[in-house]
């Protein structure tokens, strides 16, 4: 399956994508949060639009999506977990995975904009894989992690390299900001991913190719990044792990780029769509 959210920020509905066409689930009830996958909703969903083929409500194309789960516990991430990655920013390969995390109040949809922070010049970006748990890990062996995952997201790590680099403290300071983690935009079944070890994901600023990379490069897999992280925290159902991005991020380039108001992005990966995003500058006080 491939799950959607969709309508005013805030206020989503619940629905389904099959073969391209949106369907509205809301009359399933509740949302895709916590108590959806603690509950076995994956399985009680399939059911419900098998029960209900024929009759369930298309979605006007022009609905905007909002991220496909609903604001969770957590948002973890890893860095620097793409070899060439690694090399592009003179870093040395982790010998264990880098954790950080990412603020829930970042997450916006997959084509939501994205704002430049107050004070900000070095906003950058970073296409990654980005997974779901669909029940509660705790001291989770490798062998059994891929158990605990729910399904699969397109991610912008959206990150502002002087909060990150230069304001004496953890990374956490340049990755939360709000619109900082456009997700989706769909969440895609296990079953729907023919090898998530071997998909292509990349990235475009203004029509022009930045990130072209493969998860065949990833330092540390899936089933080892769920069970490490376990050992230092309970993920919980519906919990997001953005597994880390290619080479090709903007600090990456010499001189560096990074964005501006007026720059588009437009991404995607192999079985888990696109998304586009409108930079705009903080408009506040």
């Amino acid at each position: 399956m491939k799950l959607i959210r969709y309508g005013e920020a805030g206020k989503e509905k619940i629905g389904v994508l099959i073969d391209g066409v949106r369907y509205d689930t809301s009359a399933y009830g509740g949302d895709y949060n916590e108590q959806f996958f603690e509950d076995n909703g994956l399985a009680r969903l399939e059911e419900f639009v098998k029960a209900n083929q024929g009759k369930l409500i298309a979605i006007a194309a022009t609905e905007r999506l909002g991220p496909p789960v609903a604001r969770p516990s957590k948002i973890v991430c890893i860095g620097l977990n793409y070899a060439k990655h690694a090399q592009e920013t003179n870093a040395k390969i982790p010998e264990e995975p880098i954790i950080f995390f990412k603020s829930t109040t970042a997450l916006v949809g997959p084509n939501d904009a994205i704002v430049i922070p107050k004070n900000s010049t070095k906003t950058d970006w970073e296409v990654e894989l980005a997974l779901v748990i669909c029940k509660k890990a705790s001291y989770v062996s490798e062998e059994e992690a891929m158990d605990y995952v729910a399904g699969y997201c397109l991610h912008n790590d959206v990150s502002e390299r002087e909060f990150q680099l230069e304001r004496g403290g953890t990374w956490d300071k340049g990755k939360g900001c709000d619109t900082f983690a456009p997700l989706g935009p769909f969440l895609a079944t296990p079953d729907e991913i023919e090898d998530v070890h071997n998909l292509r994901l990349w990235l475009k600023l203004n029509g022009e190719t930045m990130q072209n990379g493969n998860t065949d490069d990833l330092i540390f897999g899936i089933p080892k990044l769920i069970s490490y992280i376990s050992q230092f925290m309970t993920l919980l159902p519906g919990d997001l792990v953005s597994t880390g991005t290619p080479a090709g991020v903007g600090l990456g380039f010499d001189p560096p780029i990074y964005l501006k108001p007026g720059d588009v992005l437009e991404l995607g990966m192999d079985g888990l769509g696109t998304a586009r995003q409108v930079v705009k500058a903080y408009a506040g006080s």
